[in-house]
């Protein structure tokens, strides 16, 4: 039957944090791919962050009738509020030859501090021609502002897909930083 999400362990209640529910999030990406798309923006590609950004990158995709959803991933938290000096991109690497003439949506679950948006939109910056950012939270600290942003908090945020302890450890002799 598995774990109790986050917000039903009684060690894990905390009226400080924003609790997202799988119903609030199909209302949240139908209203992010409005803002899109009200825009008039069209990307050619989404790029998703890994691995918060897969799940909603990959249902903006249908809400936005983009197939083309690159991921690349980019590690900084290692734990609650603890991260390290600077993003990284871990392997396998972004290649974006042949895509300097379309336009990316950056797509990540929230811009807390902002860097790891940052880093990878500098990335992209000159290798393709547009690029834009959505999340489905932004907070007041991050150095990026998103060009379409579901909704803003200064809490932390519980999401449907990382408030269940894993299923299973990670591969032995691999480390991951837990789900916050």
């Amino acid at each position: 039957m598995g774990e109790p999400i986050a917000e039903d362990r009684p060690e894990d209640r905390n009226e400080d944090r924003e609790v997202l529910t799988w119903s609030d999030f199909g209302v949240g990406i139908r209203e992010l791919a409005r803002q899109v798309a009200d825009s008039g923006y069209q990307p050619d590609v989404i790029l998703a962050i890994a691995r918060g950004g897969l799940i909603p990158a990959g249902a903006l995709g249908y809400a936005l009738s983009v197939k083309n959803i690159y991921m690349v991933n980019v590690e900084y938290y290692t734990a609650v509020d603890e991260r390290l000096e600077v993003p990284v991109f871990l392997p396998p690497h972004l290649d974006l030859m042949g895509v300097e003439d379309q336009q990316f949506l950056v797509v990540d679950d929230v811009a807390d501090t902002g860097h790891t948006l940052r880093i990878v939109q500098d990335f992209c910056r000159d290798k393709v021609a547009e690029v834009r950012s959505a999340v489905v939270y932004e907070k007041p600290q991050s150095v990026v502002r998103c060009d379409y942003v579901w909704r803003r908090t200064d809490r932390w945020i519980n999401f449907p897909w990382s408030s269940q302890q894993p299923v299973t450890g990670p591969k032995a002799g691999v480390t991951i930083a837990p789900e916050l």
